[in-house]
């Protein structure tokens, strides 16, 4: 088998095995406490697929993980680790709320592309400084996105508390809901998924999966960024400019965690209420983008397999008697596998060496 060849196999092999290895260990342990996992997976499955609106929802929770996941696969490309994809996304959820609130009276079309247009502005700004802080001054982005995740947080929580005008306030700590003109839900897709909701998320999610994998496959840019994460030095030599691209990639990835935001505002929730933490959307979306191998269509089915389990383990206490806390064991595993890929592909790449080993040896024998 060509080197080609065994790669592609091994980036559909390792993730499966992944899942199949998370699976497995959850099931261990509903054992060792108790529980039966037969039940507990079965219940996780009936709930996740009992009706058209638990179907919705499962596209609902997809969709910002999507664009989380994007934004980590971009960055990564270039060789960084955006830990700050939660603050990201919250800036652009904060933003876009402020927005759909402030113009409650303008058409609907110039009231969501403004919302939308400033979400994703909020998280690009948001990603950018520390972009900028690695090409410049070489500082860790790992450090500073974590801590920009702090600094983001309790700006939300001031802007809603002290910035935001009384007259757009329910109650402390939360906005009231956007208008129907600055708001991502329709009616078709809300009778289609027997009310759950569903909104265009998914939609703009989808058409992102596509111009993201045009842009690194398809463009200079693209080329550009992954070069520079391959070899930022031979990059340099070649003519590019690494800072440049640095800087562009965090931009990007943080343009695109600010639409998950987006969509959780004015699509999920429809308003903003003060976080106590960082947004799971923003680690679960690197999860996704581990487990999708950063591709599009990988991204795309992971986001799809986490809103199963996130769906799902709600269902799980009330059929089966297993604690929700088990479905984050499961993820919580399969992201371990996938931490440990390299040492799954040693072993494939071994198997795959000693068949070729016997192969030769039986055309030398003959």
């Amino acid at each position: 088998m060509s080197n080609l060849k065994f790669n592609k196999l091994n980036r559909i092999l390792v993730p499966l095995f992944s899942i199949l290895m998370g699976f497995i260990l959850g099931a261990i342990i509903m054992v060792v406490f108790g529980y039966n996992p037969i039940l507990g997976y079965q219940a996780m499955f009936e709930t996740a697929f009992r009706s058209p609106k638990s179907i919705g929802e499962i596209f609902v929770m997809a969709g910002p993980l999507i664009f989380t996941a994007l934004g980590f696969a971009v960055a990564n490309s270039a060789g960084f680790f955006n830990i700050g994809l939660s603050g990201q996304a919250l800036a652009g959820w904060v933003a876009s709320v402020w927005v759909g609130l402030v113009m409650h009276d303008s058409p609907r079309f110039i009231t969501i592309i403004t919302a939308v247009v400033v979400g994703v502005v909020a998280g690009a700004i948001a990603a950018a400084i520390p972009g900028f802080l690695r090409a410049y001054f070489g500082t860790s982005e790992v450090i500073v996105t974590i801590m920009m995740n702090y600094i983001l947080l309790h700006i939300s929580t001031h802007i809603v508390n002290n910035v935001i005008a009384k007259q757009y306030i329910s109650t402390k700590g939360t906005t009231k809901m956007v208008g129907a003109n600055a708001s991502l839900r329709t009616e078709f897709l809300n009778q289609i998924s027997n009310g759950s909701r569903l909104n265009m998320g998914i939609i703009f999610a989808i058409i992102a999966l596509v111009v993201v994998w045009f842009l690194m496959k398809k463009t200079t840019l693209g080329f550009e960024i992954t070069s520079v994460g391959l070899n930022p030095f031979a990059s340099e030599y070649a003519g590019m400019s690494s800072k440049r691209i640095i800087v562009l990639s965090m931009v990007i990835s943080g343009a695109l965690a600010g639409l998950g935001g987006v969509v959780y505002g004015l699509g999920t929730f429809g308003n903003f209420f003060v976080q106590g933490g960082s947004l799971s959307i923003g680690f679960d979306g690197m999860a996704v983008s581990l487990l999708g191998g950063g591709s599009s269509i990988g991204i795309l089915l992971s986001a799809l397999l986490f809103s199963i389990l996130k769906l799902g383990g709600q269902g799980m206490p009330m059929i089966a008697g297993v604690p929700t806390e088990l479905v984050d064991v499961v993820i919580a595993a399969i992201i371990f596998f996938i931490g440990i890929s390299y040492l799954i592909k040693f072993i494939l790449k071994k198997i795959e060496t000693k068949k070729s080993e016997k192969v030769a040896k039986g055309g030398q024998a003959s």
